[in-house]
């Protein structure tokens, strides 16, 4: 294993996980990043690995921890479908939750043993604004819910050991699954940007700025936490 500190981001060659990734790197500093599709531009480590197949993804994180010293974990892999009640299907449900549950348990149990070694690390957890609810979005609601009960429950657990655990949760900001599931014209994205209170998209760097935050040593002294960046949509009358 190597001695050089590195920081693990899921979903790391698109969106909020590149930008990331960019910013990181810029500064100087390792990152590792997992990714379904290979990316010749990516700036460091870059893993292929389906994060939703349960082999794949323990295969690649037997690699990372056998080869890598993790201290920074981002789990910012993730999916979503909408899809209304009655539509709901078995393999839906599940690839939602394997791929925003099961990828974030997997990830933090194999890094947490050094991190725990070491006395140090830093793990946030990217949930979402749909947290709090959304119509035709229930699986990914109930999902990042979830993963915010992880997070507070990890953050007691680990608090001894130095390591932080956060949620950080993003309101509609403009990435690759946003604009599927919403593409221009549609109701539900007229919908979302009036529910906005700044009355605009978000850009996948402003939530790398806080995430950014959130790993570095001043928010030492935060952890259980769920921050939203949202342009005041967790706070809005309006729902989507």
């Amino acid at each position: 294993m190597s001695n050089v500190e590195f920081t693990l981001i899921t979903g790391a060659t698109k969106g909020i996980g590149r930008a990331l990734v960019d910013r990181l790197h810029q500064r100087g500093e390792r990152v590792i990043g997992v990714s379904r599709s290979h990316d010749d531009s990516f700036p460091d480590v870059l893993i292929t690995a389906d994060l939703s197949d349960p082999i794949a993804r323990r295969d690649a994180l037997a690699r990372i921890v056998r080869e890598y010293g993790v201290t920074r974990l981002v789990n910012n892999v993730g999916f979503n479908q909408m899809q209304a009640l009655e539509n709901i299907t078995p393999a839906m449900y599940q690839k939602v939750m394997d791929t925003n549950l099961a990828a974030m348990v997997d990830a933090t149990q194999a890094v947490c043993p050094l991190m725990r070694q070491r006395k140090q690390g830093r793990i946030v957890n990217i949930a979402s604004r749909s947290l709090l609810g959304r119509k035709g979005g229930s699986v990914y609601a109930a999902a990042k819910a979830a993963m915010v009960g992880f997070t507070r429950s990890w953050a007691l657990e680990l608090a001894r050991d130095g390591i932080t655990v956060n949620c950080v949760a993003p309101g509609p900001v403009s990435t690759d699954m946003f604009e599927r599931n919403n593409p221009p014209g549609s109701e539900s994205r007229q919908l979302l940007t009036q529910s906005i209170p700044m009355g605009r998209m978000g850009k996948p760097e402003e939530v790398a700025d806080l995430i950014d935050y959130v790993l570095s040593d001043g928010a030492s002294f935060i952890t259980g936490q769920t921050l939203f960046v949202c342009g005041g949509s967790s706070i809005s009358q309006q729902h989507f």
